[in-house]
């Protein structure tokens, strides 16, 4: 069984949205609950989670992914975690996929991305992510993981305000447990609609490099707050 775990925070215009996606594209028989995360959202998600018709297991906690991802885990029944952000939709049947991975011991993975944006940037970077390569891995394919792995590795590093999904992706390469299913995942390009293509490029790129030459969680914060929050 899947437990989905979804931090949020100000997420009112995606999050309904999401929630029925996930419950229409999969057999629920297979998910043993929706739990999303909330770290101190002022839009109103937390209400339009409570005034849903489905059974969403709704948290709280401090502001920072890792943190809430951590404690949607924490309270998870299912032997499966499957972390999803508020702005990316898996694909048709997503449950399946995993699950099917995980018989065949494939402990932990992810999907390939697609951006809702046709530049051609966007769509090469998204063609890469079906690679096995390091370096086309990110939080925004998704991350489904067996929660005793999960547990063993120690979960998501709280130090890390972001670039919490890498950290965890890292270990899972040392440990070779990890795969990808080619199934899209689509996820929105609204953080480079804000800024700009080859701002945002640019400035992921630097705190890659940043993180490869030994940068702490702080000065990476400090950098994405500066350029990019």
């Amino acid at each position: 069984m899947i437990s989905i775990v979804i931090p949020v925070l100000n997420e009112a215009k995606t999050i309904e949205k999401l929630l029925n996606h996930l419950v229409d594209c999969a057999d629920l028989k297979n998910i043993s609950e929706i739990i999303v995360v909330d770290g101190g959202s002022t839009d109103g998600t937390k209400n339009i989670i409570q005034n849903l018709e489905l059974r969403v297991k709704l948290l709280t906690s401090e502001k920072g992914r890792a943190k809430q991802m951590n404690i949607g885990a924490k309270n998870s029944k299912g032997s499966i975690l499957y972390f999803l952000h508020a702005d990316s939709f898996p694909p048709p049947n997503y449950a399946h996929y995993i699950i099917e991975e995980i018989k065949k011991g494939n402990n932990a993975g992810c999907f390939r991305l697609q951006f809702d944006n046709k530049h051609w940037w966007l769509r090469l970077a998204s063609w890469l992510t079906k690679f096995r390569w390091r370096a086309c891995r990110g939080g925004d394919q998704s991350q489904f993981i067996t929660k005793t792995l999960f547990e063993d590795i120690g979960g998501f590093d709280e130090s890390y305000t972001i670039y919490e999904d890498n950290i965890l992706i890292n270990e899972l390469y040392k440990r070779k447990e990890f795969v990808v299913i080619n199934k899209k995942n689509k996820t929105s390009a609204r953080l480079y609609k804000r800024h700009g293509i080859w701002t945002v490029q640019y400035h992921f790129w630097t705190i890659y490099v940043k993180r490869w030459f030994g940068a702490s969680a702080d000065e990476l914060y400090a950098y994405y707050k500066k350029y990019l929050n």
